[in-house]
């Protein structure tokens, strides 16, 4: 291995329980925390469980190396994953165990720019029947959520199927499209967007930039969203990067801050999370502060995961990743730092079952200069 240091009624009762639980671009300038992040303290978990403290985390080994600009994860049922192609616009399959690389297809349709492209995906509540892979993308007009068929048994570059328009018309933009899509407990389709770069967006309930979306699996905004027939779950985000949820079935993001401060979220059900009327924790009681809060240059943070009650967060121009404890929906104890420099800018993070993770890197996406081997899709073991 080599590391590099460089500076539907079940689904509407699951709806009505989820609801009642309630950039810095990507190298933008920050001030280094010498306390690694500063936190919200908050009451004790109804579980009556806290994590540790202080984790730890072990790379047991490289997956994957050589992938071009990765940006979504999805772990398939048979232990083995997706991954796609920000800039390729491609689906890839890795063999978990292996590391062999299979190019299931290009899906058409994208037009990568900037931070645009091929971004999240998310398999099909029902993909053992449907074999449908659903993705976030950015087109000529705007970023969308598409469907596609995957089918593992034609020919590799051929298993893709046309995609199916889910959801359009989110604001696309040279930065900040957002990109971060995943099925929730309750069944429903969530996705973070980002305000485009234009910082008005956000706090505009009727624009779909800046925001978490709620949707059903075929488009409509979700049974129980909090602003009506809106698809619109909570406003207020500068760049949506990571989504995830606990064992208590209750969302937390990550976004992008702009010069001073990152954040982890707990999101509440028509929550405004203050952009751009505040960056960071504040005091005017119409926003919701964040959990955690980083410098820039610290986090700039992508994808999140949760296991066994501790967020673990990826950091672009951080270059590290960051374990979160939970208590209920506050920080149980400072954020702890780890990689940092080991592996350059990290993306996104998945649970590969048990007390491991999955971790992509990301330095072939113009960021940064890629070195041997880049990127890879790690496994680490963590605590």
């Amino acid at each position: 291995m080599t590391v590099r240091s460089r500076t539907v009624p079940a689904v509407l009762a699951a709806t009505a329980l989820l609801l009642a639980a309630g950039c810095s671009s990507d190298g933008g300038d920050g001030r280094g925390s010498p306390s690694g992040g500063t936190v919200t303290s908050g009451a004790a978990s109804p579980s009556g469980t806290t994590p540790p403290a202080k984790g730890s985390v072990k790379v047991l080994r490289t997956v994957a190396e050589g992938l071009k600009s990765p940006w979504g994860l999805a772990p398939l049922p048979d232990g083995n994953l997706l991954v796609s192609s920000r800039d390729d616009a491609t689906l890839t399959r890795i063999d978990a165990r292996t590391g062999e690389k299979t190019v299931a297809g290009r899906i058409s349709g994208v037009e990568p720019a900037g931070e645009g492209g091929l971004l999240g995906i998310a398999l099909s509540p029902g993909f053992a029947s449907d074999h449908m892979v659903y993705a976030y993308f950015t087109s000529a007009s705007d970023n969308r959520v598409v469907r596609v068929r995957y089918d593992e048994k034609r020919n590799p570059g051929d298993q893709l199927g046309a995609p199916d328009t889910v959801f359009k018309g989110i604001p696309k933009g040279h930065i900040h499209n957002g990109g971060r899509i995943a099925f929730g407990p309750d069944g429903m389709l969530y996705a973070g967007t980002g305000e485009s770069g234009s910082s008005g967006l956000a706090s505009d309930r009727k624009s779909l930039g800046g925001k978490i979306l709620r949707i059903t699996p075929e488009g409509e905004p979700a049974p129980g969203n909090p602003f009506g027939r809106s698809p619109v779950y909570s406003y207020g985000h500068r760049n949506v990067q990571g989504l995830a949820w606990d064992g208590q079935q209750r969302l937390f993001a990550s976004e992008f801050g702009q010069d001073t401060w990152d954040e982890l979220n707990a999101i509440k059900p028509g929550g405004d999370y203050g952009w751009p009327g505040t960056e960071g924790r504040g005091t005017d009681g119409r926003f919701l502060n964040p959990l955690a809060q980083w410098h820039t240059d610290e986090a700039s943070p992508s994808g999140i995961a949760q296991v066994d009650g501790v967020i673990w967060m990826a950091g672009l121009r951080g270059e590290r990743l960051w374990r979160v404890p939970l208590r209920s929906t506050s920080a149980a104890a400072p954020p702890q730092a780890f990689l940092k420099g080991e592996y350059g800018r990290l993306r996104t993070v998945a649970p590969a079952g048990g007390d491991r993770l999955w971790v992509l890197t990301s330095n072939t996406d113009g960021r940064n200069t890629p070195g041997k081997g880049d990127d890879r899709l790690l496994e680490l073991r963590v605590r």
